[in-house]
């Protein structure tokens, strides 16, 4: 049995501000990553991060740190209702960040997360994975199929965890945002029957190919946005295999038929909507059951982070899809 240890100090530390040295730039985006010719990577924190105890009461869910494997350094922040009288399902979730920034411990995931795991009547395991450019494709795949085999063993080793306790090992869903969302689906397609899920959610999942689609071309960002098509580049130039294009499968996959059903979350105003709606179409063709929700008037990652009325109402109704999807 693999041992767990539950760690309140598995945060990453507070990210340094960027140096004021720009020569050697290799590649950038601003606020958010700087990569330098000789490797050096700088990630300014842009979003502070939150310790899992940093929750509204109200909520009633309890979050806590465990490590998955110490030799690659993935741990996961779980979501766990105080008070359920039955079983819950359990939601193994992927951070966005195109595969370059981001962590379980950012406030607007930890915030979302646990809203989402009071809401919906889950169980919330978000996965703390590596990194590119330091650690390029497919390593977050392979962090995604390592803590799904921690999960096979917790379910066949029960342990003193509330999460193990109250989880219904029969029913678990793989979901994520952007990046995460193809972390999900590359992970989903990847699995063997070992592991028996009953669902896949994919957030705006993040997804290109050296063709554009029109929302790509023409869909206007506003100047802050979460994603522009020039930082959608660059991170699939830190994030693939070296000598990689936009068009490898894991950028521009083909959809495979997958067993179980797939919920895809479509943002209208996102530079991804078009191709989105391309990969729900192929995964119907394909011959897996999928369901798209699309949210009007609000754009990439809106549902963490983004404050306005608008964001906060479609965030609720995402909230209420996932909730019935899960629960059939």
């Amino acid at each position: 049995m693999v041992a767990i240890t539950a760690d309140p100090t598995l945060s990453p530390k507070v990210a340094k501000h960027y140096s004021q040295q720009t020569e050697g730039v290799k590649e950038e985006i601003r606020g958010l990553i700087r990569v330098y010719k000789d490797g050096h990577v700088e990630r300014p924190q842009i979003v502070p991060c939150v310790t899992s105890t940093t929750l509204a009461p109200e909520l009633g869910i309890t979050s806590y740190d465990i490590v998955i494997d110490k030799l690659t350094s993935i741990w996961a922040r779980f979501y766990v209702l105080n008070c359920s009288g039955h079983k819950l399902p359990l939601l193994v979730y992927f951070h966005g960040g195109g595969f370059c920034v981001g962590s379980a411990a950012w406030s607007c995931y930890h915030d979302f997360l646990a809203r989402l795991a009071a809401k919906a009547g889950c169980i919330i395991m978000s996965v703390n994975y590596r990194l590119a450019p330091e650690n390029p494709l497919p390593a977050a795949y392979d962090d995604g199929i390592k803590a799904l085999m921690w999960v096979k063993q917790q379910a066949t080793y029960p342990t003193r965890e509330s999460w193990s306790r109250k989880c219904d090992f029969s029913n678990i869903f793989l979901a994520g945002d952007s990046a995460g969302a193809n972390i999900a689906y590359n992970v989903a397609t990847r699995l063997n029957s070992s592991v028996a899920l009953r669902g896949i959610i994919l957030i705006q999942p993040f997804f290109g190919g050296e063709a554009r689609t029109h929302s790509e071309k023409y869909m206007v960002q506003p100047p802050h946005s979460a994603l522009s098509l020039e930082t959608s580049d660059t991170y699939w130039r830190l994030s693939l295999p070296s000598g990689s294009n936009r068009d490898h499968p894991w950028c521009n996959p083909t959809a495979k038929k997958l067993a179980v059903p797939v919920m895809v979350c479509v943002s209208e105003l996102d530079i991804l909507k078009d191709r989105n709606l391309e990969f729900c179409n192929g995964l119907a063709m394909s011959g897996s059951k999928v369901e798209c929700l699309m949210s009007k008037g609000v754009g990439h990652a809106f549902q963490v982070l983004s404050n306005s009325q608008i964001s906060q109402t479609r965030a609720n109704e995402m909230i209420a899809y996932i909730k019935a999807f899960i629960n059939r």
